[in-house]
C-alpha cells in the first residue's frame, strides 16, 4: 500500500482538474471565434452573391443623370437599395436614367 507522501491529495487532483478545464475552455473559446469568423465570411459571400444578381439606381446629382448599376458595382456612391431584374428593365427605359459604363448593367438584363 502506498504511503501518504506518494498519493496525490484530493486537493491537488482538483487543482489539476481545474487547470485542465481552463485549458479546455480556452480551446473551446478559440474554436467559437474561428466559427464566428467563418460565419461572418459566409454571410458576406451570400450578400455579395445577392448583390451581383441585383441592380441599384444611383440618384441624380450635380447635373448628372441617375445611373443604373449592377448590385456589386463599387462606383455607386452611398448605400442604395437593390432592385430586381424587372425593375431594372423599367428603369433603363426611363430617359433620365443611364447605364453605368463600367459595370454595364444592361448585359445582365439581356439574359433570360
Amino acid at each position: 500500500m502506498p504511503d501518504d507522501a506518494s498519493r496525490v491529495s484530493d486537493l491537488e487532483k482538483n487543482r489539476i482538474l481545474a487547470e485542465w478545464l481552463r485549458w479546455q475552455l480556452g480551446q473551446t473559446e478559440n474554436r467559437i471565434r474561428e466559427l464566428e469568423v467563418q460565419e461572418e465570411q459566409e454571410k458576406r459571400r451570400r450578400e455579395r452573391a445577392r448583390a451581383e444578381m441585383s441592380w441599384k439606381i444611383q440618384t441624380q446629382r450635380a447635373g448628372r443623370p441617375a445611373m443604373l448599376h449592377r448590385g456589386g458595382c463599387t462606383l455607386s456612391a452611398g448605400e442604395h437599395g437593390l432592385i430586381n431584374r424587372e425593375e431594372a428593365l423599367i428603369a433603363l427605359q426611363e430617359p433620365d436614367i443611364e447605364a453605368c459604363e463600367i459595370c454595364r448593367p444592361e448585359t445582365g438584363l439581356s439574359e433570360s
